[in-house]
């Protein structure tokens, strides 16, 4: 599966949790990632929007996009850092 030209690893849905269990939800499928790989994130408006990808870049993953229906996050090895 592609996304606006990026491939996508995997995808997981957590339109159905409310906070907390939006994050962890999505925290257990990036877990699951490999270095490098690439996950789309779909969640509702709101608080999830505002908190969970807050919280993924917080573990120190990347957030390549953000669109209405989709997150993309790519993961990043335990040793690399972001800045900016």
């Amino acid at each position: 599966m592609e996304i606006e030209g990026i491939k996508i690893d995997d995808t997981v849905d957590i339109t159905d949790k409310v906070c907390p269990l939006t994050f962890v939800k999505a925290k257990v499928a990036i877990d699951e990632l490999d270095d490098g790989e690439v996950i789309a994130i779909r969640m509702n408006d709101g608080e999830p929007v505002a908190n969970v990808p807050r919280s993924i870049k917080d573990e120190g993953h990347l957030i390549i996009m953000m669109r209405h229906i989709h997150s993309l996050l790519k993961k990043l090895k335990n040793k690399e850092k972001i800045y900016g």
